[in-house]
């Protein structure tokens, strides 16, 4: 019988329960450190030993000190084998502490090619993989000779936010040294980078011993960066495995995971697709699975749960087993999410047999749709869409 492991995984927002359950199953103590926030999410507390609250409003945010010291005081009982980030905001810290108490895993310089968006930039364009136009935000030269021989409009971005977070799009070299002076000290935080309008792809991936066992290539029908900033509807829908697109890209996917050093868990990578797909411009890459309920997206047309094979594949290495990927399904699926005006929206009226999961969150409305064909997929987004802005969307304005 394979000994008991220990993880302590970190999730600085509530996801990742079907990976905490399988961890129990397959035999593993499973110790959780979360944000506050989280308290009353329905996190697996059956499938956890001890689950610990990091203070404060904002689960981004933690005192690096204060985790490092918590699992100082863990390791005096337990010894800790994995440390496994579910967010994108821990795959940092989930690297500090592997460096402070030396557990195997991605560390600190590994890490930033998945967190830090200027590094992941430098990684791809120095192994010759296309990338958008950008500089560093440390030198006033080279920011000056950036914005005089590159073309505007420009995106200011945080390094370490993800997705659309806190990014700035900016139209005149004025306009920028007007943004730098309002960032202060903190100017060195961002990135300056060409604005390259194009369809936005994302590939979803798992990894196992440096190769890239599954892919599943998608295209959101609106940029994320659009939805975020100028309100919306989040859409998604995946892409043929023999779509002349998807094979292109899944090319591209596996030189970038090889190149920034993935051994081993899934990957949420995103590209910009311009030009028919003659050219394709890497944009960002994650290792964790996707968000916005992109992995029930994709488990609906594989059958492949991204975070529970993530457990397996994380059981194998640990003891050993080969990993075996499940039979891959082929069928096409679509997500719409959207804030909706009502807390609790009707779903009585949606009665399509293609409807393969609902959200249930207050004041949000969404579907994900299961076919065998991607025209029936964008027939039934194109029409809750409709309906959807027509009856049930609102607006928040997203904070600066």
């Amino acid at each position: 019988m394979d000994r008991t492991y220990v993880f302590l995984c970190l999730a600085s927002d509530y996801k990742g329960g079907a990976f905490l359950r399988q961890l129990k199953r397959l035999g593993h103590m499973v110790y959780l450190v979360t944000s506050e926030k989280t308290r009353k999410d329905a996190w697996p507390y059956d499938d956890i030993e001890e689950v610990f609250f990091m203070p404060g409003t904002d689960g981004r945010i933690w005192d690096i000190n204060e985790l490092l010291a918590g699992t100082a005081h863990l390791f005096r009982t337990h010894k800790i084998d994995r440390v496994i980030a579910l967010d994108d905001y821990d795959v940092w810290k989930a690297a500090r502490i592997r460096e402070d108490f030396r557990i195997p895993g991605m560390g600190d310089t590994t890490a930033r090619h998945f967190f830090d968006k200027l590094s992941m930039r430098m990684e791809a364009r120095d192994a010759g993989l296309p990338v958008p136009g950008f500089t560093a935000l440390f030198n006033d030269d080279i920011i000056h000779e950036f914005l005089k021989t590159s073309t505007g409009p420009w995106l200011a971005k945080p390094r370490r936010d993800a997705g659309s977070l806190g990014i700035r799009k900016i139209k005149t070299a004025e306009d920028f040294w007007t943004w730098a002076g309002e960032c202060g000290d903190k100017r060195h935080q961002y990135l300056l980078e060409e604005f390259k309008p194009g369809i936005i792809c994302h590939v979803d991936s798992l990894n196992y011993e440096d190769e890239t066992l599954f892919t599943r290539c998608s295209q959101y029908l609106d940029a994320p960066f659009e939805v975020a900033h100028g309100g919306g509807i989040f859409q998604s829908k995946t892409m043929g495995t023999k779509d002349a697109l998807a094979k292109k890209l899944v090319a591209v996917n596996k030189k970038v995971l090889s190149t920034f050093g993935l051994r081993h868990g899934p990957s949420h990578s995103e590209y910009i697709v311009r030009d028919g797909g003659k050219e394709i411009l890497f944009l960002e890459t994650a290792a964790r699975c996707g968000g916005a309920h992109l992995t029930d997206m994709v488990e609906s047309a594989t059958g492949i749960s991204l975070w529970t094979e993530w457990a397996n594949i994380e059981h194998a290495v640990l003891t050993g087993k080969k990993y075996h990927l499940p039979i891959v399904d082929e069928l096409q699926a679509g997500i719409i999410v959207t804030l909706s005006k009502y807390e609790k929206p009707d779903y009585e009226k949606f009665t399509d047999e293609e409807i393969w999961w609902r959200l249930h969150k207050k004041h949000h409305i969404g579907f994900i749709f299961q076919h065998k064909t991607g025209k029936r997929i964008e027939e039934l987004l194109a029409k809750y869409a409709q309906i959807i802005r027509e009856e049930y969307s609102t607006v928040v304005p997203l904070k600066e």
